[in-house]
Formats: C-alpha cells, sequence, structure tokens
C-alpha cells in the first residue's frame, strides 16, 4: 500500500529566486545562455503538482510568434530505456541476471572483445548480463569520454567495413558495434550499455524502442511531445543548439543528433541519448517515479512500486566511489574534462548507483537516497522520493558540463529545498 503524504510546494520567495536565476543567465552577452529552462514537480497525492515551470530565451535568440519548447534530451533517455526495460522485467519477458538469454538475444555481445590501451583487442573474459548493462558494469564505454575506443579505431578503421572513429550520435547502428573497454562485470565505466538494453527490449518486444515507448510509457502517462522521431511540426519547436568556445563565447551550432522527422525501416532508436521533448512533459516521468509508479494525471500505473523502489536502490554498494576518477575530454567539442561524476558529491561520502541513474547526497539539501542524471546537452534532472520533489533544468549546448548550467542545476536545487514545504 502507497504511502499516504502531504502534498509539497515550494514558497513564493523560493520561486522569485529560481526565475531571477534563470533570467539574469540568460542575459544579452557573447558569453550568456540562450536558452535555459526549469521544471520543478512533487507528489501531490494522486494529483500532478507542478511546482514551478519557467524558461527563458536571450534576446539574441529570434523567436518571432513561435513556441520553443523542445529540446534534445540525450542521455536523459536512459531513464525512460529502464522503465521500458524494468515492465518486461516485470512480466518475465526479460531476465536481469541471465546471460544466456541476453546472448540469445543479442548474439554479438557472445563474441564481442576489450580494447587496450594500443588499440588492439583481447577476449573479454566474462559474460554480460542485463543488470551490467543496467549499472554500466558491463565493460561498454563511450568514444567520447575513453581514449581505448580511439585507439582502437586508428588500428582497425582501414579494414573494410570498419568505422575510422565511432561517434554515438550519428544514427547509424553500426557504430553502436564496439568492442568493450572493461572485463565485464569489474568495474564502472560510463558507456553505450543502454544503447544495448534498448536493442534487448526492441528484439524482445518486436516492437522498435521508440514504439515500445509511446505505446507503454508516453501514452499512458498522458505525454504527447517525447519522440525519438519528432515531426516536422515539433521540429519547428527545437529551441535550438548552441556551442561555448574556448574563451566562454557562445555560437549556434546543429544538433549533434540531427532530428529525423519520420521513423522508417532500419532506423536506429538510442536507448541512451535518442530522445527529443519538453522539459515539462519530462517531468511527467518523475513525478510518476514520484508517485511509485502511478501517473498523478492519468491515474495509470506504469511500474510496480517494488520495480521503482529496485530501480532506486544502490546496485553498487561495494564500490563506494566507482565514479571518483578522471574522465578525459577525448573529443573536447563534446565534453570538457571532469574529474568525477557529480563532483558536489565529496568524498567520503559513498556514491551509489541505481538502475540507469546516479543515487547520490550533495550540498542542496537533497535526501541520501536522490537519484539524478544528466544529458550531454546540459540537461540536468533529480528526483527525491523520500522528499516528494523533483526536477529538471536545461540549457542546448556543448560542451558538456558547461559550469554555468551545472552551477544553475545545483542552485536551481538548493532554492528548491530552501522553499519546501508540506502544505
Amino acid at each position: 500500500m502507497r504511502e499516504i503524504v502531504l502534498p509539497v510546494d515550494i514558497s513564493a520567495k523560493a520561486k522569485s529566486e529560481i526565475r531571477d536565476l534563470v533570467n539574469d543567465n540568460c542575459g544579452d552577452g557573447v558569453d550568456m545562455l540562450p536558452f535555459l529552462g526549469v521544471c520543478v514537480v512533487g507528489d501531490g497525492v494522486h494529483t500532478r503538482k507542478a511546482l514551478f515551470s519557467h524558461a527563458q530565451f536571450s534576446q539574441n535568440v529570434p523567436l518571432g510568434n513561435s513556441r520553443r519548447d523542445m529540446c534534445w534530451l540525450a542521455s536523459c533517455t536512459k531513464l525512460v530505456t529502464s522503465i521500458a526495460c524494468m515492465q518486461l522485467v516485470e512480466k518475465g519477458v526479460l531476465l536481469f541476471d541471465d546471460a544466456d538469454q541476453l546472448e540469445t538475444l543479442c548474439p554479438e555481445l557472445k563474441k564481442i572483445q576489450i580494447a587496450q590501451d594500443d588499440g588492439s583487442v583481447i577476449g573479454k573474459g566474462g559474460r554480460i548480463t542485463l543488470r551490467m548493462l543496467m549499472t554500466h558494469t558491463a565493460g561498454f564505454g563511450y568514444s567520447f569520454l575513453n581514449p581505448k575506443l580511439l585507439a582502437y579505431c586508428q588500428q582497425y578503421g582501414q579494414e573494410t567495413g570498419k568505422i575510422n572513429e565511432f561517434n554515438e550520435f550519428s544514427g547509424d547502428a553500426s557504430h553502436f558495434q564496439q568492442p568493450l573497454v572493461n572485463i565485464p562485470g569489474e568495474m564502472f565505466e560510463y558507456g553505450i550499455s543502454m544503447d544495448w538494453v534498448g536493442i534487448a527490449i526492441e528484439r524482445v518486444a518486436h516492437l522498435s524502442l521508440n514504439e515500445y515507448m509511446q505505446t507503454h510509457i508516453f501514452e499512458p502517462l498522458g505525454i504527447q511531445d517525447l519522440t525519438m522521431f519528432p515531426s516536422v511540426e515539433l521540429q519547428e519547436r527545437l529551441v535550438g543548439f548552441w556551442e561555448r568556445d574556448e574563451e566562454g563565447h557562445v555560437a549556434q551550432r546543429s544538433f549533434p543528433l540531427k532530428p529525423q522527422s519520420e521513423e522508417t525501416s532500419g532506423s536506429f532508436c538510442s536507448g541512451g541519448a535518442g530522445l527529443f521533448g519538453s522539459l515539462e512533459e519530462f517531468s511527467k516521468i518523475l513525478a510518476t517515479l514520484l508517485c511509485d509508479g502511478i501517473s498523478p494525471a492519468t491515474g495509470n500505473k506504469i511500474l510496480q512500486q517494488a520495480t521503482v523502489k529496485e530501480m532506486f536502490r544502490n546496485q553498487l554498494e561495494k564500490w563506494p566511489n566507482f565514479a571518483r576518477r578522471h574522465l578525459p575530454a577525448v573529443k573536447p567539442d563534446l565534453v570538457y574534462p571532469a574529474g568525477a561524476l557529480y563532483p558536489p558529491c565529496e568524498a567520503p561520502t559513498p556514491q551509489g548507483w541505481g538502475l540507469s541513474f546516479m543515487i547520490s547526497p550533495g550540498p542542496t539539501g537533497r535526501s541520501n537516497t536522490t537519484a539524478s542524471w544528466s544529458g550531454l546537452s546540459n540537461v540536468f534532472w533529480w528526483c527525491d522520493r523520500e522528499n516528494h520533489v523533483a526536477g529538471i533544468v536545461g540549457s542546448q549546448l556543448l560542451p558538456f558540463a558547461d559550469p554555468q548550467t551545472a552551477s544553475l542545476w545545483v542552485s536551481t536545487e538548493q532554492k528548491v529545498y530552501e522553499g519546501l514545504r508540506q502544505e
């Protein structure tokens, strides 16, 4: 039986201060953010509670009278892919710890090898399970974070059919036929694992991942504007995309993942980064997780309460410092080098990882069991089931993690908790 909680809200002072944060950082200077949006939701006790929503564009961005709210959500997609996977685990269609089933669905994983520092490959030394994919312990990496994949391409790129450089945002499935970078099960490595979860979902459900999400997640939640294939109409609502140069100046650029208006046979649905949509629509997913898998807007259940609790359980307790290591910028146009994932959670505080997201306390006032993750496009979400509040802060620019946007995420969270109260 679901715990009865009082509805939450945030104070008028906090809302005003968050609004000012957004507006002040979307000025007209060449170093300011062209776009920033914030959406905060709470557990409204069976009624969706939108606590705060505000978006701002710089005056340098020509809008006319058009509605502009669609963003590339990038790795925020991983949360939705995780929900899809757990629905099938609930039904017994997918088996969490069965390497035989996974290799039957994805025979490519049987003979996969591990890339070494010099680009050479060795045998994988272990078998991959769905749980490993969901916890990023399967051994896959990202080409913009791990130099082994670049070395591999340099060594084998001249061979017939090989790729000169992996590009996870190409929309081409062949770019996910990558070697591992670690032995399965031996360490955390952020990478393309959730894309392989998406492939497994497609093969067992006999639907594309986008079709599965629309039918089994978005429609039950009353979500209309989340998709891997935004129509021409939705593309007209894209807020745009920008990049920051070494001097800190911001200029417009194209989306790393080109929006495709129509899903065709053979289209690759990236379970790791494929979704486009509005921040408000994505917040409906966060609100559903606050309510134990039941949409507070439609009343439809997409997950069992026990499943949601398992998703928010730390799966990597034996590695309390699993993400405290240097992350190089192999592709500096995409990412800044970083000393750790979620640096605000400082040692010796243990880090945690749920099923597709980080679980960590922080300096903002969030609970110790708060889930959070982000997208390459500098979109950040958090979901605090103990305090019954969640939110998403997003811009649309590279490289990740933009210091200005990341700071605004932390500041927004802090303002939310300063003003959080029960009605």
